[in-house]
């Protein structure tokens, strides 16, 4: 089955922010209802074929794809900063491989001249190794927000609480 216009649109429209809601209203849908209309059109098997096929099409062209981002994480959450820097003189190391210099967001170097003489000033950031252990954790379902309550019986439910014998 062939898109229509507006579900073409919503599609490209998706694949701006991936939101589902935004993009319906930014393709004309009504704003009352975009929630419940992009949820609907993202379940759509057409729409949902467009949307995929497009964005293997955008990986392809980036070569930005899952396992790559996992590998990206996984250098700034697991690099041993002793590995990176050498600590006695704040640089970061000749000898450091491009896997753990990847966790490094910043140096910086500040050479300063006063009537003692020049001092240097170093500084080496690295990017948010716990932010980046989490969101791996979270890939790899080490983490779970949701509570899911399994179970069969029979709920019971008791009103124990007396009644009141004043009537208003």
């Amino acid at each position: 089955m062939k898109l229509t216009d507006k579900q073409v649109r919503f599609c490209e429209e998706y694949l701006i922010d991936l939101n589902a809601t935004q993009a319906a209203i930014r393709a004309g849908y009504s704003a009352k209802s975009a929630a419940v209309t992009g949820s609907k059109l993202l379940r759509n098997a057409n729409v949902r074929a467009y949307i995929d096929e497009a964005l293997a099409a955008q990986s392809r062209r980036t070569g930005i794809n899952a396992d790559r981002v996992v590998r990206e994480l996984a250098r700034i959450g697991l690099v041993n900063v002793t590995d990176v820097i050498d600590t006695d003189r704040v640089t970061v190391k000749r000898d450091a491989n491009r896997d753990d210099t990847a966790a490094i967001s910043s140096v910086r170097m500040k050479v300063s001249d006063s009537e003692q003489g020049s001092t240097i000033e170093r500084e080496i950031k690295f990017h948010d190794k716990n932010k980046a252990l989490e969101l791996l954790g979270r890939h790899l379902g080490m983490f779970n927000d949701k509570l899911t309550v399994n179970g069969t019986g029979q709920v019971v439910i008791v009103n124990d609480i007396p009644r009141s014998t004043n009537k208003p």
